[in-house]
């Protein structure tokens, strides 16, 4: 006997300004291994926090081999993920990655309801997402911020804790 689909959907008008971000994590070597893990528990205890405007957290495993682990996250909308982002436990974590990325690649992919998205990927092996079909460019200067990629204009809401020259020292 045949089970009819159960088909739904989802009413997102209370969320007008709805964001989707897509995070990956790649291991390149055993090294990254090690960091993959300890990104993990960080994570899941930021998440544990509460974060304002984080609607929903999904843990990912894009591949075994290698190891490549991620997560989706829906945002209420940018102004919540930009205010996260550029604060601690955040603001640390990157500042640390980007002076050493422990043997692993990162990448992420933000998706806006209203239109529009951005993307950037570190110390991938190889192209991966859109940078398989986009031209892809070297992300300093404007290129480094997701509101200036965005094209958004105005300041974010919280200052960066620490300056672009200081991420890259």
């Amino acid at each position: 006997m045949k089970t009819p689909v159960n088909r739904q959907t989802v009413d997102l008008s209370q969320f007008p300004d709805l964001v989707v971000i897509y995070l990956g994590m790649r291991v390149k070597n055993l090294r990254g291994l090690r960091t993959l893990l300890a990104f993990g528990s960080k994570i899941r205890e930021s998440v544990g926090a509460k974060p304002d405007g984080l609607l929903l957290h999904e843990s990912l495993t894009y591949s075994i081999i290698p190891p490549h682990a991620g997560m989706r996250q829906y945002w209420r909308d940018f102004e919540s993920l930009e205010c996260w982002a550029r604060s601690l436990p955040h603001q640390d974590w990157w500042k640390t990655y980007l002076r050493d990325t422990g043997g692993t690649g990162f990448w992420h992919e933000t998706y806006f309801v209203r239109g529009g998205f951005e993307a950037v990927y570190d110390d991938l092996p190889e192209p991966m997402g859109m940078m398989k079909f986009a031209p892809h460019q070297t992300a300093r200067g404007a290129m480094f911020s997701a509101r200036k990629r965005l094209g958004l204009g105005g300041e974010p809401s919280i200052a960066p804790a620490s300056s672009e020259s200081e991420l890259y020292e």
